[in-house]
């Protein structure tokens, strides 16, 4: 019988941007059903936390219209402010961050962080704990930790399993490079044979990260007085887009003199060809017309050079100023769209489902977290929070209309609130962007990383299990959502390290010493026992047989050369050094909930499949975990025993 069921099981990913957490595990595996921002907001006491930002706000007491009321708001607050505190689960101005870069840089954070996600999950008291490593992990650090779940929680069972394990298990392979891309960093991992392999392991590189594309962003749109909160939203969207190496940029020659070689494609997709690849190049986002589809909006003459930051000029107290001028605005935009017989011919000349790929200016929804925080911290009444987000929301159905077109207040007669007239959310704003967006990545992050693919599988010893570990590759992380990353960092590596089979080269290398040689004179040199092709008349071309076997070296016997008995010592080991094959893991097929999200946290769904079997399948004979009986007995240094 196993030690514990499914559903008192508790897995805990902490990550540098967001802390994945789920209690029980389903049937069919599913993503964590628990999501937490990793950050926490110093409380009032010192030395405590809480997990979202408290706001002081100061109400000033009702007026009363009898005696009666008025002696009873004397004797509450006697005319003074009466202070109000509340969460704010949006803002997240003074948040410490406790991992930075895959490190944990302030334990008491990260502690309290983890007792927050263990609250929210409300677990039983009988529930054993799997955490997820991060690879830059010390051991003394995974002491630490150890001691802190079993005293903490109290705790029957603790286990630690490797992220990049974790990943190499999702996928089902036991022999795979890992390139785990997060927030601030990458971690490349060879694991040979569900073996990690700890030397030439390249852990936290730094700025190659998500945030890296973000700055790279933030670099070309500064001058347009963008802010990094706008470069992120835009990193996340479908509109960024990292191209491949053969797509031209919008708005270049190479982009104006490209061949359409279907015009029909062309004219109906804004494909420039058929067939899949064509098909594939179209995107995935929303057909149009309307904003972040394939059509958009065409770029009004007047182009804006700038961002206007409307937190500053609402803080400022110029919010009517600048709220007539936005009303003055959409006049003018509505007297636009009647022109008529004008109007209908700008529709006919307007170009139809243009791939992201080739447009040069596009036009994304922002959410204004400062504007919102700037309206929050002035201390309005509710009706008038909600009017003044109703008034500056830009995005779609973002108020109600009448019958003759003009917005209806979201407030009534009597100064009420109208229910489901307030925008929920953020306020958004439309922005225009141009082909800054094609370059996130355009300073030299792929490289960097390719090379530490390279450096990573190079380390590994067994040199038979290279060429394995480079057809076995598996980009995950969160970081590496951003629209054709993982599309073009294997068109980097393939650039970079790949040679073609059928390169001179692979029937001159790795050929076996005793094999006879050219000399200066064109000559071979002397080996009477061999034939003129380096073995006797009635054996195979050695140069021959060393290049077929490249390719299937699985369906080579161990031990001796059947063909070549006289030469059973040189065992011919592929060519390790310089691959003839990079490609991608397929993902697995067999966990629908995950197909639908895709695989970029595939080392939570790695620790499913790890709990299910250390802490149920096996009953708890393998030793993948830590009880309660061996923390008292090896204290936390024994963790180093049972961690994956």
């Amino acid at each position: 019988m196993p030690p514990f069921k499914d559903e008192q099981i508790i897995i805990i990913a902490p990550g540098s941007e967001t802390t994945l957490a789920q209690l029980g595990l389903p049937e069919s595996f599913t993503p964590a059903r628990l999501r937490v921002r990793s950050r926490m907001f110093p409380a009032e006491k010192e030395g405590e936390w809480e997990p979202y930002k408290v706001r002081r706000r100061q109400d000033k007491p009702a007026e009363a219209h009898n005696g009666a009321a008025d002696g009873d708001a004397k004797s509450v607050a006697d005319g003074e402010d009466e202070i109000v505190y509340e969460e704010d689960r949006v803002s997240e101005e003074g948040a410490v961050w406790p991992i930075q870069e895959g490190r944990i840089v302030n334990w008491p954070c990260f502690f309290a962080l983890v007792t927050h996600v263990y609250n929210s999950l409300n677990p039983p008291f009988h529930t054993p704990i799997l955490l997820i490593a991060q690879p830059v992990w010390t051991p003394k650090e995974h002491e630490r930790l150890t001691q802190f779940f079993f005293e903490k929680f109290k705790t029957p069972a603790f286990g630690l399993v490797d992220a990049a394990l974790a990943t190499g298990w999702a996928y089902g392979v036991h022999t795979s490079t890992i390139v785990d891309v997060g927030k601030d960093k990458v971690d490349v991992t060879a694991i040979s044979e569900f073996i990690p392999h700890i030397q030439g392991r390249v852990t936290s590189l730094v700025g190659c990260g998500g945030e890296a594309l973000t700055q790279g962003l933030l670099a070309r749109l500064k001058p347009r007085a963008w802010n990094r909160d706008m470069c992120e939203q835009l990193k996340k969207s479908p509109l960024c887009e990292i191209l491949p190496p053969d797509v031209p940029i919008p708005g270049t020659k190479e982009a104006e003199h490209e061949f359409i070689s279907n015009p029909a494609a062309a004219a109906s997709t804004g494909a420039t060809a058929s067939g899949p690849a064509a098909a594939a190049a179209i995107g995935i986002v929303p057909r149009g017309p309307g904003i972040d589809t394939e059509v958009g909006d065409d770029a009004t003459a007047e182009e804006n050079e700038g961002v206007l930051d409307v937190a500053s000029i609402v803080a400022g107290g110029k919010m009517n100023e600048y709220l007539e001028k936005k009303e003055k605005e959409k006049l003018e935009k509505a007297a636009a769209k009647k022109g008529g017989a004008q109007a209908a011919a700008a529709a006919a000349a307007k170009p139809v489902r243009l791939p992201n790929s080739k447009r040069e200016k596009v036009t994304f929804l922002y959410e204004d977290h400062a504007l919102l925080d700037s309206l929050k911290s002035m201390n309005l009444g509710s009706e008038m929070q909600a009017e003044m987000e109703a008034r500056l929301d830009e995005g779609p159905q973002r108020k109600p209309e009448g019958a003759d077109g003009e917005p209806m207040s979201t407030v009534d007669a009597n100064g009420n609130a109208v229910a489901g007239n307030a925008p929920s959310g953020p306020i958004r704003r439309e922005l225009e962007v141009g082909t800054e967006r094609f370059m996130a990545a355009s300073g030299g992050i792929l490289e960097r990383i390719a090379d530490a693919v390279h450096r990573t599988i190079s380390s590994v010893d067994e040199v038979n299990k290279r060429s394995e570990l480079w057809d076995s590759l598996i980009v995950c992380g969160n970081g590496s959502k951003v629209r054709g990353f993982k599309e073009a960092l294997l068109a980097a590596i393939q650039a970079k390290y790949l040679i073609s089979p059928s390169s001179a080269t692979i029937f001159t290398s790795e050929i076996p010493s005793n094999i006879s040689t050219p000399t200066g004179t064109g000559a071979n040199t002397p080996q009477p026992q061999l034939g003129p092709h380096g073995g006797p008349p009635s054996q195979v071309n050695p140069l021959l047989y060393a290049a077929t076997t490249a390719q299937t070296q699985h369906l080579m016997p161990h031990g001796g050369n059947p063909l070549m008995p006289g030469m059973s010592h040189n065992v011919h080991s592929s060519h390790g050094q310089t691959p003839t094959s990079i490609k991608f893991v397929k993902p697995p097929e067999y966990f629908p909930e995950w197909k639908e999200v895709g695989f970029d946290e595939a080392a939570f769904l790695g620790a499913q499949v790890a709990a299910k079997v250390i802490f149920v399948v096996d009953q708890g004979q393998s030793k993948g975990y830590m009880t309660r009986p061996d923390y008292n007995d090896q204290g936390p240094t024994g963790i180093h025993d049972y961690a994956l």
